[in-house]
């Protein structure tokens, strides 16, 4: 039984009749989960009797005759999180002294019960009985209750892994849902013309659709926007389906039942509708009714004038129209040709008191004491707190949240104000990526310089020196002395485009993806640590370039000792000495191999020699030559024995 999850059980097909007591049935497996239930409950039940159901949400309420006297116990129909939410709520405006029934605790503590994918709530039983709906004080009565319960309601604070709930900035979209919605039904009616309905609806579809045009445009012109800056704790819940069935006098005064829909809003949203379904039901808009339901409500929770004003503002909406109207949409040739008309007929008769009565009510705007909306702003949604300091945090956690680390609720986008936004420590390659992708827009002139900066410092040499290298790898050790100097460069312009945030950040090392940066090592000895192979082949490339006299072995170990100063000197020495004139005592054979290892030096360059030469002497250029140093005979063809020379040379 523990594995069976409660759904709604209105399961019926369109063939299927509809019971006669359609609400008071419950499967027999959310039977059995009561009996789970109740046996987490210090009490002993003698009888259980179902009050009412939700078949197509998945809710009950039933009466259970305890040792204890009398108790309610209840399903909540909504996630285990929403509900959460809720059953805080509970807890908390009877700590405040409302007259909401109080939550009795499981045998574990905690004021709810887990099972079958919901939330089970108990509460003693109170005999309740609802206000007079045939005169003006019952009206006020629910309207003092109220008043009572959103101003209990103020400063709550959901407890950790609760889903939240909030309307109150959502006033804009609803108007325009409405306005949108309205044209949708001029549509409806035009594709069904052959209904009853449709003619009278196109008769006044215009009109209503402009009044909910016209209550947005007010709203965003209206106080609206300052109000509900002050935050979610600072305006309380509203009870979203609050009524005669749920607002009922009892012992003490009015109390109110069935708080699972509860939500941030302006609290004045319920007594809107409560008005605006008390004026539909009575057939006409009378001022003396609605002025009265507004100074009771007044008297226990007051109201400053943008209040009031944000509340005949509400009134204006085409709400009734809007929620009568709008069965159309589920099956419009049945709606359009049964209910429609009737149910047109009534709600446009009952308007044509409606605009009188708000400018009528407009009136007693300057009775009321302007609100002060100069505080500094708070965030959206508060922080996640514990219900109360004195509760043990534990006594509000879900069953899968008791696996989760300490902080359990993770907060919505919403609620997260962007200045309070930490970054969380990750790999440098990471942060600077995301560094980058900060960076502000006005820097896009300057795209084509990063790209050319970010190959730079992904492309180590340049192609003619690198399809040299895939021919023949370099030594492991050679190859990581020569990069750091191939990439000095491109690395300072890259720290010079880089934003402030950055610029005191060495760029990572995971940056340099096909090929590591490793900081620079100092003069080693090449002939110790390049092995024998190499120096057989510097060798000749040192004799083509000179011009002088093969030297041994020993010597080039001694030459690759010399400064980068002397070497560039002696090799500009021997390059202008075979510009001038003829090499003596050189016969043919020799001048065409020296000019051959010119011509393959300038146009492409050995890679064991620029590699070598970039190990022992650190430029501040790039290692590769640029095409403009190429000499002029780099741009002749080369003849077949210069070409056969640069091969050996490789």
């Amino acid at each position: 039984m523990e594995q069976y999850v409660i759904k709604p059980w209105d399961t019926r097909d369109g063939s299927e009749p509809t019971p006669v007591d359609w609400d008071m049935q419950v499967p027999p497996e959310v039977d059995a989960v009561a009996e789970l239930v109740i046996k987490e409950y210090d009490m002993t039940v003698h009888n259980r009797t179902l009050i009412t159901s939700k078949p197509d949400k998945g809710g009950a309420i039933w009466r259970i005759e305890t040792n204890k006297g009398p108790r309610s116990l209840k399903v909540l129909h909504r996630t285990p999180e929403r509900s959460l939410y809720s059953v805080g709520l509970q807890e908390y405006v009877v700590r405040q002294g409302a007259r909401v029934p109080a939550l009795i605790p499981a045998r574990d503590g905690k004021l709810f019960v887990e099972k079958g994918g919901k939330l089970w709530i108990v509460t003693d039983w109170i005999s309740l009985e609802p206000a007079a709906k045939v005169d003006l004080t019952g009206a006020q009565e629910l309207c003092y209750g109220l008043g009572e319960f959103h101003r209990h309601t103020k400063g709550y604070v959901p407890p950790a892994g609760a889903k939240n709930s909030s309307r109150l900035y959502r006033w804009p979209n609803y108007y325009q849902k409405i306005a949108k919605k309205i044209g949708w039904m001029r549509e409806m009616a035009k594709a069904y013309r052959e209904t009853a309905a449709s003619g009278p609806i196109l008769a006044v579809v215009d009109k209503y659709e402009q009044q909910a045009i016209a209550a947005l445009e007010r709203l965003k012109a209206s106080s609206y926007p300052k109000m509900v800056q002050m935050g979610e704790p600072h305006w309380g819940l509203v009870h979203q389906d609050y009524g005669w069935s749920n607002g009922q006098n009892g012992p003490g005064g009015l109390w109110v039942i069935d708080l699972d829909g509860v939500a941030y809003d302006l609290p004045f949203r319920d007594l809107r509708k409560l008005i605006t379904s008390t004026m539909d039901d009575m057939g006409v808009w009378d001022v003396t009714w609605m002025r009265g339901m507004i100074e009771a409500y007044h008297r226990a929770n007051p109201l400053d004038r943008e209040s009031f004003e944000i509340l005949l503002l509400d009134m204006s909406v085409p709400n009734e129209f809007y929620k009568h109207l709008k069965e159309m949409f589920y099956d419009p040739v049945t709606f359009l040709n049964t209910e429609a008309e009737g149910i047109l007929q009534r709600v446009v008769a009952t308007d044509q008191t409606k605009d009188q009565a708000l400018a009528e009510l407009a009136k007693d705007s300057s009775q009321y004491q302007p609100g002060d909306y100069t505080q500094v702003v708070v965030p959206r949604s508060p922080e996640r707190q514990s219900l109360a300091s004195t509760e043990n945090q534990a006594n509000w956690q879900l069953a899968d949240q008791m696996q989760l680390p300490a902080q359990s609720h993770v907060p919505e986008q919403s609620q997260v104000p962007e200045q309070s936004q930490v970054l969380v420590p990750v790999a440098e390659e990471k942060a600077v990526l995301a560094a980058d992708a900060r960076r502000p827009k006005a820097k896009v002139e300057n795209k084509p310089d990063e790209v050319k900066a970010k190959k730079a410092l992904r492309i180590p040499e340049p192609e003619p020196i690198r399809a040299a290298t895939v021919k023949k790898p370099q030594e492991p050790k050679e190859r990581e002395k020569a990069r750091p100097e191939t990439r000095k460069e491109p690395v300072k312009q890259e720290k010079e485009r880089t934003p402030v945030a950055v610029q005191t950040t060495t760029p990572p090392a995971s940056w340099f993806i096909k090929a590591p940066v490793v900081a620079p090592v100092e003069k080693a000895e090449p002939a110790k640590k390049q092995g024998p192979r190499l120096k057989a082949k510097v060798a000749p490339a040192k004799r083509a370039r000179t011009g002088d006299k093969p030297v041994k072995k020993k010597a080039s170990s001694q030459g690759s000792k010399q400064s980068a100063t002397n070497k560039k000197a002696v090799a500009k020495k021997a390059i202008t000495k075979l510009q001038a004139k003829k090499p003596l005592n050189k016969s043919p054979k020799t001048s065409e191999k020296a000019k051959a290892g010119n011509q393959v030096v300038a146009k492409s360059g050995s890679p064991r020699k620029t590699q070598h030469a970039a190990v022992t002497h650190p430029y501040k250029k790039t290692a590769a030559p640029s095409r403009k140093s190429a000499s002029s005979q780099a741009k002749k063809p080369r003849s077949a024995k210069a070409q056969k020379t640069g091969r050996n040379m490789l």
